[in-house]
């Protein structure tokens, strides 16, 4: 593998045909951060060095997003789960500790299923799979964001996912201006992992056979629709652990950073624990 850097601390790496950038920070026992969708390895900044003081932190824009290479054509959540395989496999950071958050989650239940020799274990934030997430009735403001894509305004889609979908009416003007910025640029990709063929799913009997340590968190001032997914996951994944960060949403790792890396520390040092919060 070739690697260059792209500037504070950040390098390049051919993955899959695909140039993607990532950063790694620390020494330890190896923890990779999957951001989800419209974000970048920079929504990771607030809890990276509080991780990565006890650990070797890998972050990385995944294909499409923010610094990362932005492929011509229709593509599929399975590109991202071997995005994220070949990144931890040519990096030598396996066995991982992988922490997914929202769409995150998805590729990294994605990969417990298909890969779990990659996996130390894993910690998953309100991952939006589509089957219980429709029954939480949250589709049709998604149809409205995607419709806001395809019209070309995507501050505006940014905004109704943001308010209307993940965190709440009035969240949006709260986002720091980075994060904003950020997510405006990468609304082309949300509109293609949302039209992919395997878009939100997972194969549900191969992740039933992983058998890792599994923390699933949810936030208490989320929407209530990731609900119905955190129960479905809990038929799948007896052996998984709960937590809600009681004051925090979707994003526990930019409002509560300090809560969230004691939280994922604490799981990682004692599984049987569940973590704390």
């Amino acid at each position: 593998m070739s690697t260059s850097s792209v500037g504070s601390g950040v390098y390049d790496a051919q993955i899959n045909g695909v140039r993607i950038a990532y950063q790694v920070a620390g020494r330890g026992e190896p923890l990779v951060l999957v951001h989800g969708s419209w974000g970048s390895h920079h929504n990771w900044d607030p809890v990276v060095p509080g991780l990565s003081a006890h650990h070797r932190v890998l972050s990385y824009d995944r294909r499409g997003h923010s610094e990362s290479e932005r492929p011509a054509g229709q593509g599929t959540f399975a590109e991202d789960v071997a995005d994220l395989a070949a990144l931890v496999e040519t990096l030598d950071v396996a066995p991982a500790w992988v922490v997914g958050n929202s769409v995150g989650a998805v590729i990294t239940l994605q990969l417990a299923a298909a890969r779990p020799d990659l996996l130390r274990g894993v910690i998953v934030h309100e991952p939006p799979l589509r089957g219980p997430l429709s029954e939480g009735g949250a589709d049709e403001p998604l149809r409205m964001v995607l419709e806001l894509i395809r019209a070309g305004d995507h501050a505006g889609a940014a905004e109704r996912f943001v308010d209307d979908v993940a965190l709440g009416p009035g969240a949006w003007a709260q986002l720091p201006e980075r994060m904003r910025a950020t997510m405006v640029d990468n609304a082309p990709t949300y509109l293609d992992e949302e039209l992919a063929p395997d878009s939100r799913t997972v194969d549900e009997d191969a992740l039933a056979r992983y058998g890792g340590p599994v923390l699933a968190t949810s936030g208490g001032q989320s929407p209530p629709i990731f609900q119905p997914v955190l129960r479905h996951l809990a038929r799948l994944l007896p052996q998984a652990h709960r937590l809600q960060y009681a004051g925090a949403g979707h994003i526990p790792h930019a409002t509560h950073p300090e809560e969230f890396v004691s939280t994922v520390l604490g799981f990682v040092s004692d599984p049987g624990l569940g973590g704390a919060s």
